[in-house]
């Protein structure tokens, strides 16, 4: 890894972090490498490369050059050791809880995650054997009172979605120290723009690249990357002990290539690394527009009475205004939620609405809307809703990069229906 790489503002490893143009044809874009498997002219040379003696591919569900590049990109922006890509961010999120955990463990989330990834860790994950403990996402004494001599990791997410609190990632960093219990920063919301879980003590850094990292919407996957800040010796994690022995420090990372993303068989497509390729050039300039228009939106909401509350980290009446202030350093992300009387009204308003585009997904460039409770969260206890912070009343946006006063005006007009 060339070492000035680390020296380079993040917007300009964007574009020139571990990526060069391909030797042979001297092409600037990734190349696409659509292929299932690759051939060697013998045997003795493809035995060498399963017994892991010699480096090459083997088969695209395992390593990928076109992954490969998307790994190394995304390792760079994390000033991570490395990365392995993954079919979707479930994908990366469950092979790090089965790399790390197993039958009888325990993991310990805050309770403010993602609908999706709760119902995995409260209900696919119990079924294999694996608890979760679920305590308040800012409660740095309940993340401490929970681990337990089984407890495998701790998991949060840098903005609750749609809750949108701000958990202290360097508190949540020093619990995790304290125990020698592996620390899990889900980064999608904030992307390497806003933060790097690394500077503040995280192990572990997870992504949805179909969201900011992608940014236009058509692609899926995942990436986990490796801190290099975690003692894989640990006799905590005794089943990394093989892989310690070959790989040192890189033990996790080929534990999860090898055995956990190999058998499960979640891998990305090379076609969407390409994509994801594409997106994370522009991801610098997208996240300066999404998180300035995100502000001028959520103070126009604030002082409109049609409104019964508004939930932005970057606005001083957010309960966890000061945490976000120091972590993302002035830029708080195009994730914003606001609330109405009731279903219907929400419904109603979300009706109204003639650019937002109404759908599951978020970090687009353009801005998208949705209702949490009838859709990604329809599944959930009311217990586990209020936990998530959804109620009927509430609607979530992903403020896009489109014109401020565009956007403003069609939330204005969409309320002047309701």
């Amino acid at each position: 890894m060339n070492a000035t790489i680390r020296q380079l503002h993040l917007e300009t490893q964007l574009m020139h972090g571990a990526y060069e143009p391909e030797q042979i044809t001297g092409a600037t874009a990734i190349p696409i490498f659509q292929s299932t498997s690759f051939a060697y002219k013998t045997a003795e040379e493809l035995e060498a490369v399963f017994a892991g003696r010699d480096a090459g591919y083997v088969y695209s569900r395992i390593g990928n050059p076109t992954l490969v590049g998307l790994e190394r990109r995304l390792a760079v922006l994390e000033d991570g050791l490395g990365a392995v890509a993954c079919a979707s961010g479930m994908a990366a999120i469950s092979a790090v809880v089965l790399g790390l955990a197993g039958q009888g463990d325990e993991i310990i989330s805050g309770n403010s995650i993602f609908g999706g990834t709760y119902s995995l860790f409260a209900n696919l994950l119990k079924r294999c054997g694996i608890q979760t403990v679920f305590v308040e996402s800012t409660d740095i004494d309940a993340y401490r009172d929970a681990i337990g001599e089984r407890t495998k990791l701790i998991f949060v997410e840098t903005v609750g979605n749609p809750k949108l609190d701000v958990p202290d990632i360097a508190a949540l960093a020093n619990v995790a120290k304290e125990k020698n219990v592996v620390f899990v920063v889900d980064n999608t919301v904030t992307t390497p723009l806003l933060l790097q879980p690394k500077t503040l003590g995280a192990d572990i850094v997870i992504h949805s690249t179909s969201k900011f990292i992608n940014g236009h919407g058509n692609a899926i996957g995942g990436i986990i990357v490796d801190c290099g800040t975690f003692d894989w010796s640990s006799p905590r994690y005794s089943q990394l002990s093989i892989f310690y022995k070959r790989a040192g420090n890189m033990a996790f990372l080929a534990y999860l290539r090898n055995q956990i993303c190999r058998d499960l068989g979640g891998c990305l497509s090379p076609f969407n690394a390409f994509l994801m390729s594409i997106g994370i050039e522009s991801l610098g300039v997208r996240m300066e527009r999404h998180c300035a228009n995100a502000m001028r939106v959520a103070g126009f909401l604030a002082e409109d009475r049609r409104v019964r509350e508004v939930r932005y980290p970057g606005l001083s009446s957010h309960p966890n205004h000061a945490v976000a202030q120091r972590q993302f350093a002035g830029r708080y992300g195009a994730l914003l939620t606001l609330k109405l009387e009731s279903k219907a009204q929400c419904f109603k308003f979300i009706n109204g609405l003639k650019r937002a585009q109404n759908l599951a997904n978020l970090g687009d460039a353009k801005t998208l809307v949705i209702h949490p409770a009838s859709t990604f969260c329809r599944d959930l206890t009311e217990e586990q809703r209020q936990a998530v912070g959804v109620s009927d009343e509430l609607v979530r946006f992903s403020i896009g990069i489109e014109h401020a006063d565009d956007i403003i005006s069609d939330l204005d007009n969409a309320l002047a229906q309701v």
